[in-house]
């Protein structure tokens, strides 16, 4: 059969007026749902990556596609009333793409009437769909529909109202999704949609279901692995989705306010900037290690009230139980995911991970000893926040220096620590020319794997690569 009679069957068998949905509680498990799902993945098929349709013998088969994810959409739309005018102006950019050939989608106007952000309400539902690439998963622009649900627990409202203002962190969970989020991507950022212009971009969203399913059931394997003895409460959140996910919300709710706050050089993680990959390694190993730093003292604060024998509200008493165990994942997976995730091509992540336990093993509060790990947990923060305290003294200093004079000193504080590859021209000391020349002289310096992987990662990583693999599109539910 040719792809344009399939494409022929799949709309006949798609198109219709589905009923309308009143309760986004069951809105996957709707008809309407069930046509807005396959008519984007048939969609999908005629689309290239910037997310046109060229293919002028398509576009009858494009309309009629497009007809029934409208549809669908409207008839989707009175369970999602926080939404309506996203929802409608959703449909005008589907119908105007269609009235236009199906060119390179502008979807500018119906992702400028998103705004999950102003809804940040625990169990409130989104329907989101876009022509748009998935980090981690695909980087052609087609069109991707989502049901998702606000993860925004009372005490992360009193932390967002407090000292860790984020307006712009939007907290998720996966309900149901087309192939793009059956990957690794555990994102949803505006910037991935296509659309005519880029304007300032007022929220980002994580799926901490997704992060907090892998952190699991990655965690649990590793500690098997390396015959890790779990501190209880550890333990215990590898047993409970809701409460890791709630970790994972913490963490990252600080995580990423960080990457603008602080003694900066520059804009620390503008990713069109091309430098050496190893700073992306520490620009996230200081929100990382400003996460743990502000547990350590969110927990060691509330404690001390306690001590001094008074009693915290529920709220409260949440964030100190919250705090200790945002340590216990960071710390984890940090070295045990990110470590030994992905290739080894400018992998900045697995250096992240790489430095925390290499850290943390010089200064002798981790240890590999007789196939087992273990960890001086009352001198593990203290470590940890020495790290952040390293970088943190790095960013200081280099306001002052000209950009490759801080790459240099970056270098420097990572190879203090990880050992480079025998072949790198950085470890040996650049050469005058490449000194003297253009930043990009000392990017295309770098080696694609500038620092390797440890032979205890090394074996870590054959074992623990059938773990990894399995957490691809991984969701809450999986267990």
């Amino acid at each position: 059969m040719s792809l344009l009679s399939a494409n022929s069957s799949a709309v006949q068998a798609i198109v219709g007026e589905p009923e309308v949905v009143e309760d986004a509680s069951t809105a996957e498990q709707s008809a309407a749902w069930a046509q807005l799902k396959d008519a984007a993945i048939a969609i999908r098929e005629m689309q290239i990556k910037d997310g046109s349709i060229p293919d002028a013998a398509h576009h009858a088969a494009a309309r009629e596609l497009v007809g029934a994810i409208t549809a669908a959409i409207r008839a989707l739309a009175p369970a999602f009333p926080h939404d309506a005018d996203y929802l409608a102006a959703s449909v005008v950019d589907f119908d105007r793409w269609a009235s236009e050939d199906f060119g390179v989608p502008d979807f500018l106007d119906s992702l400028m009437a998103f705004q999950p952000q102003q809804t940040r309400v625990d169990g409130i539902r989104h329907l989101v769909v876009f022509p748009m690439y998935t980090q981690n998963g695909s980087s052609d622009r087609l069109v991707e529909a989502l049901i998702v649900e606000t993860i925004w627990p009372e005490f992360i409202a009193a932390l967002e109202a407090g000292d860790y203002g984020n307006k712009l962190f939007v907290s998720l969970r996966l309900v149901d999704f087309t192939p793009g989020y059956d990957t690794n991507s555990a994102v949803l950022f505006p910037e991935t949609v296509a659309m005519r212009e880029i304007p300032t971009f007022t929220w980002g969203a994580i799926f901490q279901d997704r992060e907090a399913a892998r952190y699991r059931r990655v965690t649990r394997a590793a500690a098997e692995i390396t015959n890790l003895d779990l501190p209880e409460r550890a333990a215990a959140m590898l047993d409970d989705q809701q409460v890791a996910e709630k970790t994972f919300v913490m963490w990252d709710i600080i995580h990423d306010r960080t990457h603008m706050r602080g003694d900066l050089p520059f804009d620390p993680f503008m990713i069109k900037q091309r430098m050496p990959f190893f700073l992306y390694s520490l620009e996230e190993m200081r929100c990382d290690m400003t996460a743990f730093r502000e547990s350590v003292k969110i927990e060691r604060s509330l404690a001390a009230r306690i001590a001094a024998g008074e009693e915290l509200t529920e709220t409260e008493q949440e964030m100190h139980d919250y705090a200790h165990l945002v340590q216990y994942a960071v710390i984890f997976d940090r070295i045990f995911r990110f470590s030994i995730t992905g290739t080894r091509t400018r992998n900045y992540d697995a250096v992240g991970g790489q430095l925390l336990f290499a850290w943390l093993h010089q200064r002798g509060v981790l240890h590999w000893t007789d196939t087992a790990l273990a960890f001086d947990w009352d001198a593990v923060p203290d470590a940890v926040v020495a790290l952040g305290d390293a970088i943190d003294d790095l960013y200081w200093h280099s306001i002052d220096r000209p950009k490759v004079a801080h790459w240099l000193a970056a270098y420097e504080l990572v190879r203090g620590t990880l050992t480079p590859h025998p072949a790198s021209q950085w470890a040996r000391g650049l050469s005058d020319e490449i000194l003297a020349g253009a930043p990009k002289g000392y990017t295309d310096a770098v080696m694609d794997d500038e620092f390797p992987l440890s032979m205890f990662f090394e074996t870590l990583g054959k074992k623990m690569k059938p773990v990894i693999e399995s957490t691809v599109g991984i969701r809450g539910t999986d267990d």
